[in-house]
Order: C-alpha cells, then structure tokens, then sequence
C-alpha cells in the first residue's frame, strides 16, 4: 500500500472541489484532489450557468477569470413573463450597480482543470473505494484505490466536494446529521441546442401549462427548460415536440421570434429543496452539493458551492498563515446562514412561477397577484434583484 501526505485532501474534482484547491494552491497550501470519474466525464456535466458576482470574484482570486471575462456575457436584468407578456427586473438599478455574468458550468471547469494542471498540481482521477478514516482525530486520512493499486493519503484537513451522492456524506454517522428535504412534484425538462438565445437576457414564465426558462450558455448556443411531469422520460419528448411545447407557453413576441435547431443535449432533472447540517465534522467539511441541494429556479446551486469555498478556504488559509482556527470553528455557522436565505429564496421563487399538481383557480390568481404586485413595486423588485445577484458573505 502506498502512502501519501498532503496538507487538505479533496474529495471532488467539480467546480467546488477545483476552485478549492486552485485558491489554496495560490495560498501556498498543499492539497490532492481525488475524483471518482475520468475528466471528460466531469467535463460533460451539463449544468449552471448563472454566476454570482461573489463567484466571479473567487474566479478572479483563483486567477482564472480571464476567459470567463473575456466570453462571458454580463446580464444587468432578468424578465418575468405572465398573463402574456414580459416585465424586466432591472438588477443593475435595484442593487446598486450588481449584475450576473453567463457562463456555463463545462468552460468554467475546463479553466480551473487547465490552471491546476499547469502547475502540476495532484488530481487523481478514477480513484476508486474512496473511504473517509479518522476524521474525527487530529489525524485523519483517505484510502482509495487507483490504477489497481491501493493508496492512503494522510492530511489536516478533509473537504467533501463530492456532490448529493458522493462518499463525504454518507461517511458521517447518521446520528450527527439533521437532514432537511422537500421534493417538488414536477421536473425540468431542459435542451441545449446550437441557436441563438431567443431573447439577451433569461426570461421565467409562468404559465398554466406549466414553467419555462429561455437560457443561454454563449450568443450562439442556448438553453431552455419546460416543467414537466416526474414520470416522463427524456424519449418520449421529440425535438419537435419540445419546441411546440415551449413556445406555447411564452408570449406571442418571444414565441415567434424562437429559433429552434436539433438538440445536443436533453435530459429530465428532478427539483429538491435538501440541507444536511451541521456541515462539519471533526476534520471534514462539506461542501456544496454535499452539504445542500437547491431547485435550479433561483441559480443557486453553483453559487453557493462557491460562497462554501470562499469561507472554507478562508479558514485553511487563517489556520495554516495565521494560526487562527476561528474559521474553522465557525464554517458551518457562517456557510448555513447564507444556505438557509437562498434555499429560501429558490423555494419561494420556484412557487411563484410554477404550476404544482392539484392547484386551483384561487392559486394561479394569487399566483397572478404577486407576480404582479412584483414588477410593479419598487421594493419588491429591489427584493428579488438582491436575492438573485446573491446576497452578501459575512466576513
């Protein structure tokens, strides 16, 4: 058996765990992230593409911003659509000058895998039989298996970045876990196709046929959603029959002006509201996906991944330069405050715009109402704007 030593293992080579340890590595503290799957497979993750400006800014301190700066396209607004037409929240206005920058969860992972490989930095890709040890001691480690050959990695510190179904949770004792869920009864249907955004900026219809979101990843290659049932499954949806069904529930400008093209991509994702907490443990910290799930509607899910970072690797860097384990000891308290608003957040934005089984007419009029009291009042547009550019990390 060979044995390693590193000052923080990684568990999870997504963008939580890679952007950990490139803002670690800049910091001068060693780190080994070990993945489950080959990196292509990471890379074809088709996901998030919202990113926050505190994302941005960690891109930056990580220095891998330029590309993502470069390409990506900055949105100063977002658009409601309901009753028929579209009403614009004007983020730039209600925040004070914030705004959301689009670019896609693939190109930003491909910019942290090439900085971290052209520092020769260790990522054990299809490391297999991963198991947490110690982690409740002053010396933890992780065994794993790789290329047939069994391996122990002795660290400080271990970060699981792992995802909702990855090792790190299930590696703590249920007893010390509060588990809180919601599963939504529908699902999203999404296609990414090689056509030009229907419109510059997203645009959230609610619609008695159900929700649908207008996304892009690029000027060039766009993203849409439509609700659809749980029972569904991706075959039975033609491309033809996706695009009839998505123009029939936008407003007659934006449903004429749709170009459609074939899919490249299509799949069903389920919608969950999910917080494990506390988020660490011992020598472990959870991280992102590991730790909360939230529903696609509110762009959350990547963002907070990346707020988890910013405060986890904030604490390594204050213990490891200035022998401060204040961070530490208050991780899980700082990263769940900010959980808790935006899975709160992504629930109540999720109800707003969406058609839940057995809803009745007195719901879509309430529905109505709040959409409509929402584009028309000053403070409540100012609500939504601060909560979807992303509330403040407490420092």
């Amino acid at each position: 058996m060979a044995e390693h030593r590193t000052q923080v293992a990684i568990i999870g080579a997504g963008p939580a765990g890679l952007l950990l340890g490139q803002l670690l590595h800049r910091a001068g503290i060693a780190n080994v992230i070990l993945e489950r799957q080959d990196g292509a497979y990471v890379l074809n993750r088709i996901r998030a593409g919202v990113l926050e400006p505190i994302t941005v800014d960690l891109l930056d301190a990580a220095g891998v911003g330029q590309r993502m700066h470069r390409e990506g396209l900055v949105h100063t607004g977002i658009e409601l659509c309901f009753g028929g037409a579209r009403h614009r929240i004007d983020l730039h206005q209600s925040t004070g000058g914030k705004d959301v920058t689009i670019y896609g969860q693939t190109e930003l992972t491909r910019d942290l895998m090439g900085a971290r490989a052209a520092a020769s930095l260790s990522t054990i890709y299809q490391a297999h039989d991963v198991a947490l040890h110690d982690f409740d001691s002053a010396t933890p480690s992780v065994s794993y298996t790789h290329d047939g050959q069994q391996h122990v990695l002795r660290c400080d510190f271990i970060a699981g970045c792992d995802g909702f179904h990855g090792v790190s949770r299930a590696s703590v004792p249920q007893a010390a876990l509060s588990v809180y869920e919601k599963v939504y009864p529908f699902g999203w249907l999404g296609v990414l196709s090689e056509t030009p955004p229907v419109a510059h900026e997203l645009i959230y219809t609610n619609h008695a046929r159900g929700f649908a979101l207008c996304s892009m990843r690029s000027n060039t290659r766009s993203r849409y959603y439509v609700q659809c049932s749980l029972q569904d499954k991706v075959e039975q949806w033609s491309d033809d029959a996706f695009w009839d069904e998505l123009r029939a529930r936008l407003d007659p400008a934006t449903a004429e002006a749709l170009i459609t093209g074939p899919s490249i991509e299509k799949s069903i994702a389920p919608l969950r509201s999910f917080v494990a907490e506390p988020m660490r443990f011992g020598q472990l910290f959870l991280a992102g996906d590991a730790a909360h799930i939230v529903p696609p509607t509110g762009a959350k899910g990547l963002n907070l991944a990346a707020s988890d970072v910013h405060y986890l690797s904030r604490a390594f860097i204050d213990y490891y330069l200035e022998k401060s384990n204040a961070g530490i000891r208050h991780y899980s308290e700082a990263c769940l405050r900010r959980v808790w608003k935006a899975e709160r957040f992504s629930w109540w934005f999720t109800s707003l715009t969406h058609h839940f089984p057995g809803q009745g007419a007195i719901d879509a009029k309430l529905q109505a109402a709040e959409l409509d009291y929402l584009v028309h009042s000053d403070a409540a547009r100012s609500v939504v704007a601060e909560n979807y550019v992303g509330l403040p990390v407490d420092d």
